[in-house]
């Protein structure tokens, strides 16, 4: 155990929960760092030699790549060939091991591994799966590949961002497969709880589709379509479906970008005043959802005329929600970041202290924490296979000259 492990052993609300996954890149593995960071037991399971795909994903400082460093934080790691029959078999000593059970390898694989659903409810019936696939296990592309932005175009998401002129966007990061591991440990959460408190619990098949956690989160788009028959488009920042009259961004006179936010009809008012123009033109919904465009211009010119000190000045004292958009920069030089301790260094054998987002959200009164950045391939296979599996030294050895492990 590590220094940093021993600070923090034992902390989070899920001390004591065991995970295991055959997941890489970023969904499946974004649920189980979810997890980890409230303390989970997680062995993230790799290929010997090569490891997870994720491990060369994105930057480097030098040789040493970054993305892993905090996608990897606080899991095991072991290696093991899933393609021979003995690793195989040490597959199924993990998944009888676990509590839950994390796949997005393709269905005709799992099921030839017996890493499917009706395979690991046989090896422990009480276990927990969350199977992440590209269109769910139930359909006639079960078996076909899948990644996020295929999530984000299917989810109705991409169709929505952008401006009325341009092309459709996606999100700067691996937006579907973040909310996919989102919503999987929100699932494993909802599993966990029935698990605990029905004494008749069969185990859980969690069968997520890439598209489903984005398209689930824009609420409005079904029933718009279906009841009024508008399939809502792209409208820049201000939304195609706004909760309010002024949801915009405008630049400052320093170049800056400022984000407004008004969703009660009172800010709105709030805003008219600001501009001088009548209250009284701007009192209810319909009024507002009138005079938009003319709200929108005179703030628009407004910002154009000041610093972005005096705009946001400006604005909190007239109770506007209004803020900078960030850059990486801004957020680490940012007080209220450091306030909430959102922003942690971690120490790391390769590059030293390095700085990453805190476990989130914060549980006061037995909160998370972060006690490695990604391991090495391989780092815990001892501890994993001997120690938690029971597997003897010359199982381990016959494996090893193998090379399943």
């Amino acid at each position: 155990m590590s220094a940093n492990e021993d600070l923090t052993f034992g902390r989070g609300q899920l001390h004591g929960l065991k995970v295991v996954e055959f997941a890489h890149v970023v969904a499946g593995p974004m649920a189980g760092s979810l997890l980890a960071d409230q303390g989970a037991d997680v062995v993230h399971v790799e290929p010997p030699g090569v490891g997870d795909a994720a491990r060369q994903m994105g930057p480097k400082r030098g040789e040493v790549p970054l993305w892993f460093k905090v996608a990897g934080r606080n899991k095991r790691s072991v290696t093991l060939d899933l393609h021979h029959e003995a690793g195989r078999n040490v597959a199924h000593r993990l998944v009888e091991w676990a509590d839950v059970v994390i796949v997005t390898l393709r269905n005709e694989r799992l099921r030839k591994w017996q890493l499917d659903w009706e395979s690991i409810h046989r090896i422990n019936p009480r276990v927990i799966l969350l199977q992440i696939s590209g269109y769910g296990a139930n359909t006639s592309l079960a078996d076909a590949p899948g990644f996020g932005k295929m999530g984000e175009a299917r989810s109705g998401v991409v169709h929505l961002t952008g401006f009325p002129d341009g092309p459709p966007v996606h999100t700067g990061f691996s937006h579907g497969d973040a909310v996919t591991g989102l919503m999987g440990a929100y699932a494993i959460m909802a599993a966990a709880y029935r698990r605990a408190t029905d004494p008749h619990f069969d185990g859980e098949w969690i069968d997520l589709a890439l598209f489903e956690p984005l398209y689930r989160l824009v609420e409005w788009q079904i029933i718009t379509h279906d009841q009024l028959g508008i399939d809502p488009m792209r409208a820049g920042n201000q939304l195609a479906v706004a909760p309010a009259a002024v949801i915009n961004s405008y630049q400052s006179a320093d170049g800056d970008w400022i984000t407004v936010t008004s969703a009660t009809l009172r800010s709105v008012v709030n805003i008219a005043r600001l501009l001088g123009f009548e209250e009284t033109e701007f009192q209810t919904s319909a009024q507002q959802q009138a005079g938009k465009e003319r709200l929108d211009k005179g703030l628009r010119e407004w910002i154009a005329d000041r610093t972005t000190a005096d705009t946001l000045t400006a604005l909190s004292a007239a109770e506007v929600v209004a803020s900078r958009v960030f850059s990486a920069a801004d957020i680490v030089a940012d007080p209220i970041y450091a306030e909430r301790e959102d922003i942690i260094t971690v120490d790391d054998p390769e590059l030293g202290p390095v700085r990453m987002q805190a476990a989130l959200p914060h549980f006061r009164q037995k909160p998370g924490g972060v006690w490695r950045s990604g391991p090495a391939l391989g780092e815990d296979n001892s501890l994993v296979y001997q120690d938690w599996l029971g597997l003897s030294e010359q199982e381990i050895a016959e494996l090893k000259r193998h090379r399943v492990v």
